[in-house]
């Protein structure tokens, strides 16, 4: 029995392709890489030729890489010793027959338009082609004998064969092999051929070696057997269909098969390229067969107008040669897309993208990539849905899409487009038609009132010019969205643009009309073949032909229309003639007949009219289409419905159809397409699953769109239901003399319903030739192995498996590999089998599996664990438990995530370890997006649950529960409660035995599931929750407490963390119920859990425990307090002293007593915060008892008072008022020290705050104050004088009670005459006189502030000594120098005035050591000593100038000059001798 689709997936052409769900897809690929030329291990001839090693390959290694099979051809490579490919050989002798073709097929073949493509794209390899024909002509030759006598020897042999007991049953025979065929694209073509033998023979037809399922693709496929006569009918051809086909016929004799291809083209003329044909098989000129696989596939893609989308898939090509690239093409509904703004294409070289940079409505369809090789091409599809943009006026249609310019001429062209599936909610009134003339940015409407008719002819057109043209859409609401805007177009005669279309000039969106040389003064003849081409209620369309004389002088046409029954003709186009053989008439009367003709005109006059046309009533001849009918929705997928109708009865010049979807019951419809399909059949996506939907449709023409269709029934979306897929994998897992245990892996496309069970059939194999099938087991069998008995010992046999659902039996796998029916006797187990993978996360997964069936001699006792990434050659297979475990699952950690992996298992006994299982298929350990763990909850009734939720879940999932990954089936220890996504595991009475791995896995999903681990130490945290569930208390966030409130109140409260409107309260006291009253206020707000208890006053009555005992329903807790003794008193106490300070605070009070605060300034000052204040009240100082008077009158009630010690030259014992009590004093001193008290009074009474700065008080003080200067001191710096080295530091304020102590290497200094400290105005220094090499250290100096201190240190040793010392070093010699110098001390006046004949002396005081010398200048000359002016120098310290008698001779300027070694100093004097006479008249 085989399996069926539903009717919906069978008409579609690409289901196969884009439309299965992401289950089916992925179980054809698995189920196609099963495939008989897979499964078995490859072939591999070898060959040497030239020194390499040249390999024939199976297609084994490329079927690992794609899930499409292609039937395993030669490729011809050439290897290095580690078969690495290094290059390729072309085969010399190679007969057509080694692809499927005869000779004579070859030869027709070579003839077909596939051949002649491929000549024509492989000109390179033509010469390499021919050559080697002749050398296989040659080839052929001498080896026609040997064909000859070979087929002699056969039918002697077959002869023999028939005249044995035997004799009427014979192989299969192919009496006519079916014919290759290259057929147009829509076309049908039927493959035949003609079977003999005996028994009749099985045939099977195959595309690409897959076996053809008329039922899963009715209507597509259509095979008949008549006679021994086969037929294989394919309808309606498409791109995919360009196949190899092969026909197997089998009987118990043998099998034989026969091959022929088909080639499907398209019409040149429907696209701008054709597509290539396919090629099959080696590619001559090259010696590879490359395999293309599609992998990493956009889905099913939704966008908005305005929006960028990019599809993308990877492409792997097998061989991967470098610089091959293969031709990648795009198409969208079957038609090529070239590079434009709208489309971007990108070829990364393994990875193919489509960017559609701006989405319109025209981008929706079916995207379909084609990868082209030399040796054929694989495509892939997937459709694009796009939605209409955000509509600028709410209610206002979608914009219409498709616009089109049509009969372009030289001042006339016809605009169409399609119309909106969208209309805002109201009727569509009409549209309007904008154009832009190229190269401006300015539309200009067309049309003045809307027009309903999806066609529109523009008229007024400047010829030469070329124009864009959009439309929008308008109902009662508002205005649409522009449409795209339509590819430019020229005005122009159509016979211009086909001689341009020749040009490879540029196009400059300028069109330069150029004519014949006119014949001048002659007048046209009549227009020729008038007719109507277009008639609305709006316009009418006329056409003609020019006269039929050439080069005539700019010839142009007027138009005159005629009222039917009259013969006044009216000329419509009185002021211009138009130039165009088309004209658009408007503004004629609805319902009215009309005749038209048409004149011709030049410079030399107006020709004769045109015959008139048939009298044209003026409406539409296009009517509306009518509504389809019969409209089906099927399931398709979880998301999809596939929508099927009716076509309209009545629908001209149809355009598409609309369809639109609603939840059932809603009312509220959504398009389901915003682009007209043709089909009467559409798939529906992006639909909500286990919603029900209905639908209508309706058709659309340039008319306008039709009512809708009736209501389709509502549908379920949800997966449909077909039959399992083929189980693949079979292998034996044990084998006794007349039996054998068999397995299998379970098809990975279910068919969307459970698997109700397995049917194995098998078969004897003799001498390489399978028998007849029989059934081993009637009934199905529900686990996946299974024991076929009753064969023979020493016989093989092949295998088959079906799967079967509530859909059917599905087809039959693959035959198996063949297997010999012998008992085992190995020591060792079998291999383990049914691997399982669950729980699949980024870093781990677990994997189960189950014991092998064949234990060995002596029974199972571990299993190891191997793991290898996908991709990696076989040597690196590495364990994953270094341990055998014994059980049947483990938990794999610590995996790469992106990687993927495989995984195998082997099991042990004693006598060692047995053979591996199968090996799992590739895992990709990653976490997919939304998965969730199981919860563990316990609720208030303190019950103890699992949960687990999964929130996509397919109408046929299961929540499945396992204890230890065994599942659970009694549910005595635990009840299984499912609702909805949430399924929920509930402990009845947990206890020991419920310790281990609790799972869930949900059904028919891609693989859902989670596990969690109750451990002995999880359980008992878990009955503790328990418990507290179920015997509650009230959570507390607070304990019972008490606090002292105003006038000594005490509280007692606490806070409860939630309870609700019903919960009490009872207060106790010593075992004794308090009640509200004057002793007791209580209070409970159940909005914030505060109770509270507040007392008057605390007597010693009231010694004892207090309890707050709280109830909720079943939950109750308490808190208490115990007050005795001490603790009390001193309760008691504070109370009392509070109820004190409230009565105080009645006058005016003392906020914050008075204390002091210095500042950074090294300022102290007294402060004090006052709190009740008002205008009469007084505050006074007191120091020592006596009051510090103030100038001003307290001016603020309440704020700061404060006293300030800080200004030095302020009077003492005088106080400013400000804002606040300011009181200015010395620098602080040992003189301020003293108790400080100030009074606040007024008529409400007194305060008084009094602070102590005596004794220690000021000590304090004072280590404040030095703490500030401390801080504010600078870094210890190094300087040099002339008598030693001068370590200092500056310090903002200088106190002299400061204390400072300077260290030399951490021991404090004492000082000498050597080395001494001192203050100089802000600066603290250490002086050490005549420094030494034992000076060298650190130094430090630190500030006693009576807590740390804090200590300034600098390091006098190294460069810094050397630098310091030669500094001091070369000061001390300028001092020297300075004091040694010769020096003028004194005793020379600047000027002398003296009287001629009178003695002058003068003496100086001369210094220096050593002694200097002496010499005397006159007028900067040098003199010596006569009896005139006598020169002395005595005792080294007087110098003497002494002129016995002056004359008017010795007037000058007179100089000494002393110098020594240290120098020299010069003194000068001027010496003025006058007369006596000058002298008396100067001074009358």
């Amino acid at each position: 029995m085989s399996g069926s689709l539903p009717f919906y997936q069978k008409h579609h052409r690409h289901y196969d392709h884009g439309y299965r769900s992401r289950e089916t897809e992925s179980v054809l690929s698995q189920y196609q890489t099963s495939s008989r030329y897979t499964a078995g291990s490859s072939t591999s001839a070898t060959r040497t030729s030239r020194g390499l090693k040249v390999s024939t390959h199976s297609g084994l290694e490329a079927s690992r890489l794609s899930p499409v099979l292609k039937r395993a051809k030669p490729t011809y490579l050439a290897v290095d010793k580690e078969n690495q490919i290094i290059g390729y050989v072309v085969p010399i002798f190679r007969g057509s027959q080694e692809f499927g073709f005869s000779n004579t097929e070859e030869a027709r073949v070579r003839d077909t338009a596939a051949y002649m493509a491929r000549r024509d794209l492989f000109t390179s390899g033509l010469e390499m082609e021919r050559s080697e024909q002749v050398s296989r002509r040659e080839a052929m030759r001498e080896s026609a004998e040997r064909i000859s006598l070979n087929k002699r020897i056969h039918e002697h042999g077959e002869h023999f064969k028939r005249m044995n007991e035997d004799s009427l049953m014979h192989a299969p025979e192919f009496v006519i092999k079916p014919r290759s065929h290259t057929v147009w694209e829509k076309q049908c073509v039927r493959l035949h051929c003609t079977v003999s033998g005996w028994p009749d023979p099985r045939v099977v037809w195959y595309k690409n070696n897959v076996a053809i399922d008329p039922i899963g693709n009715a209507g597509k496929y259509k095979l008949e057997s008549r006679y021994s006569v086969h037929s294989l009918e394919i309808n309606r051809c498409d791109f995919d269909d360009t196949a190899q086909y092969r026909v197997s016929a089998m009987n118990s004799k043998g099998e034989l098969s026969a091959y022929a291809s088909v080639v499907v083209k398209r019409f040149k003329g429907e696209i701008d390229e054709s597509l290539p044909s396919p090629r099959h098989g080696p590619v001559s000129e090259y010696g590879i067969n490359f395999q293309t696989h599609i992998v990493d596939k956009f889905g099913v893609s939704f966008g908005r107008e305005g929006e960028t989308m990019s599809l993308g898939c990877t492409v792997i090509i097998y061989p991967a040669l470098h610089h091959y690239q293969p031709e990648i093409q795009w198409y969208r509904d079957d038609v090529l897309l070239s590079p434009s703004k709208w489309n971007h294409m990108h070829w990364s070289g393994d990875r193919a993208t489509l960017t559609l940079t701006h989405l319109n409505k025209e981008d929706e369809g079916l995207y379909t990539l084609r990868v082209t090789t030399k040796s054929g091409y694989e495509t892939y599809s997937a459709y694009v849905f796009v939605k209409d943009a955000d509509a600028e006026v709410e209610r206002a249609p979608g914009a219409p899409l498709d616009v089109r310019c049509l009969d372009a001429n030289k001042d006339y062209i016809i605009v169409t487009w399609k119309q909106p599936a969208v209309d805002g909610g109201d009727s569509i009134l009409g549209y309007f038609v904008d154009r832009c003339e190229v190269g401006t940015p300015h539309w200009i409407q067309c049309n003045d009132t809307p027009v309903k008719f999806a066609r529109f002819p523009v008229t007024g057109l400047v010829e030469g010019r070329s124009y864009l043209f959009r439309v929008r859409a308008i109902n009662k609401s508002g205005m649409s969205r522009p449409s795209r805007i339509s590819e430019p177009v020229a005005a122009m005669d159509p016979s211009d643009r086909a001689r341009m279309r020749g040009t490879s000039a540029p196009w400059t969106g300028q069109i330069i009309v150029t004519e014949e040389e006119p014949a001048e003064g002659v007048v046209p003849g009549r227009p020729l073949e008038l007719q109507v081409t277009e008639a609305t209620k709006n316009y009418v369309v006329l056409s003609w032909n020019p006269p039929g004389e050439k080069g005539l002088e700019g010839v142009m046409y007027y138009v005159e229309k005629c009222v039917s029954g009259t013969d006044s003709w009216q000329r419509v186009n009185t002021e211009i003639p138009v130039k165009s053989p088309r004209f658009a008439l408007f503004d004629l009367a609805e319902g009215k007949s009309y005749s038209f003709r048409v004149r011709c005109c030049n410079s030399a006059g107006v020709g004769e009219p045109s015959d008139p046309t048939e009298a044209i009533t003026v409406g539409d001849k296009l009517d509306i289409p009518s509504a389809p009918s019969k409209v089906v929705p099927t399931r398709n997928t979880d998301t999809s419905v596939v929508v099927s109708w009716v076509a309209s009865s009545e629908a001209k010049e149809l355009v598409g159809y609309y369809i639109e979807g609603s939840i059932e019951g809603s009312n509220v419809w959504e398009p389901c397409n915003n682009k007209p399909v043709k089909a009467t059949r559409f798939i529906c996506h992006g639909l909500i699953t286990g919603q029900k939907y209905v639908f209508r449709v309706r058709a659309v023409n340039a008319a306008g769109l039709s009512q809708f269709s009736p209501e389709s029934e509502a549908v379920e979306v949800k997966a449909a239901i077909a039959s399992p897929a083929p189980p693949y994998g079979i292998t034996v897992l044990e084998c006794v003399c007349d039996s054998m245990v068999l397995a299998w892996k379970q098809p990975s496309f279910i068919g969307g319903a459970d698997i109700t069970g397995y049917f194995v059939d098998y078969r004897e194999v003799i001498d390489g030739m399978p028998g007849k099938w029989h059934e081993a087991n009637i009934k199905s069998i529900s686990e996946r192995a299974y024991r076929v008995s009753d064969l023979k010992e020493n016989r093989k046999y092949q295998f088959q498996v079906r799967a079967a659902n509530m859909a059917g039996v599905g087809i039959p796998s693959l035959p198996s590999n063949t297997f010999l029916c012998e008992e085992w006797t190995i020591a060792v187990p079998g291999p383990p089998h049914d691997l399982q993978v669950r729980e699949v996360r980024s870093d781990s997964l677990v994997l189960l599996w189950k014991p092998p069936v064949y234990q060995g001699r002596d029974p199972v006792n571990g299993f190891y664990v191997d793991i290898k990434e996908a991709d990696a050659p076989e040597e690196v297979w590495r364990g994953v438990n270094n341990k055998a475990t014994e059980k049947t699952y483990i938990k794999i950690k610590n995996l790469k995530e992106g990687e993927r992996f495989v995984f195998r298992v082997r099991a042990q006994n004693k006598a060692g370890v047995g053979e591996c299982s199968d090996v799992t298929e590739p895992v990709l350990a990653f976490t997919k997006p939304g998965t969730k763990e199981i919860v563990v909850d316990v609720n208030d009734d303190g019950i103890i649950s699992l949960n687990f939720e999964f929130g996509d879940l397919t109408p046929d999932s299961k929540f499945v529960w396992s204890k230890n990954y065994e599942e659970i089936t009694d549910q005595s220890r635990l009840t299984i409660e499912t609702k909805g996504n949430k399924s929920k595991a509930i402990f009845n009475a947990p206890g020991e035995e419920d310790i281990g791995i609790y799972s869930c896995l949900v059904t028919h999903t891609d693989g859902a599931s989670s596990s969690y681990t109750l451990s002995e130490e999880e359980l008992k945290r878990l009955l503790e929750v328990s418990h507290d569930h179920k015997f509650p208390i009230i959570p507390l966030k607070s304990e019972l407490a008490v606090e002292l409130l105003e006038k000594g109140k005490v509280r007692f409260w606490l806070q409860a963390d939630k309870i609700s409107a019903n919960g009490k309260v009872d207060y106790i006291f010593n075992e004794n119920t308090l009640s509200q009253g004057e002793k007791y206020k209580m209070n409970f707000d159940k909005n914030t859990g505060v109770i509270e208890m507040i007392m008057e006053s605390l007597t010693p009555a009231d010694e004892g425990t207090f309890t707050f005992q709280l109830q909720d329903g079943k939950a109750t807790n308490q808190s208490s307090l115990v007050l005795i003794g001490d603790v009390f008193k001193e309760l008691q106490k504070e109370s009392e002293f509070q109820k004190k300070e409230w009565v105080r605070k009645q006058g005016p009070h003392f906020i914050e007593y008075l204390g002091y605060e210095v500042t950074p300034e090294c300022c102290v000052i007294l402060k004090c915060k006052v709190g009740n204040m008002k205008k009469e009240t007084s505050a006074q100082w007191y120091k020592d008892g006596r009051e510090i008077k103030s100038d001003e009158h307290l001016g603020f009630t309440e704020g700061v008072l404060k006293l300030e010690i800080a200004q030095r030259d302020s009077p003492a014992g005088t106080a400013d008022y400000v804002d606040d009590l300011i009181w200015r004093r010395l620098k602080i001193s040992k003189k301020d020290a003293g108790v400080y008290e100030v009074v606040l009074k007024d008529d409400r009474g007194k305060d008084t705050s009094t602070l102590n700065l005596t004794d220690q008080g000021f000590k304090d003080l004072m280590n404040e104050v030095f703490s500030f200067i401390a801080n504010s001191s600078t870094p210890l710096k190094i300087t040099s004088t002339d008598q030693g080295i001068r370590l200092y530091t500056f310090v903002s304020y200088y106190n002299d009670l400061l204390q400072v102590t300077w260290h030399y290497k951490d021991s404090a200094i004492a000082f000498s005459d050597r080395i001494k400290s001192g203050v100089v105005g802000e600066q603290l220094w250490l002086q050490i006189t005549e420094p030494t090499e034992k000076d060298m250290g650190t130094y430090a100096i630190e500030f006693n502030d009576g807590k740390g201190g804090l200590r300034r240190t600098v390091e006098l040793s190294g460069q810094a000594f050397d630098d310091a010392f030669a500094e001091f070093q070369r000061l001390k010699a300028a001092a020297i120098a300075e004091r040694s110098r010769a020096r003028v001390a004194g005793g020379l006046p600047d000027v002398v005035t003296i009287q001629e004949g009178k003695a002058l002396n003068l003496t100086c005081n001369i210094s220096g050591d050593p002694v200097p010398e002496v010499t005397w200048l006159k007028n900067d000359r040098e003199i010596t000593s006569d009896d005139h002016c006598i020169l002395k120098f005595s005792s080294g310290k007087f110098a003497s100038f002494t002129i016995t008698g002056v004359n008017m001779s010795d007037s000058g300027k007179y100089s000494i000059l002393v110098k020594n070694k240290y120098g020299t100093e010069s003194g000068d004097f001027t010496v003025s001798v006058f007369i006596p006479e000058e002298a008396g008249g100067k001074k009358k």
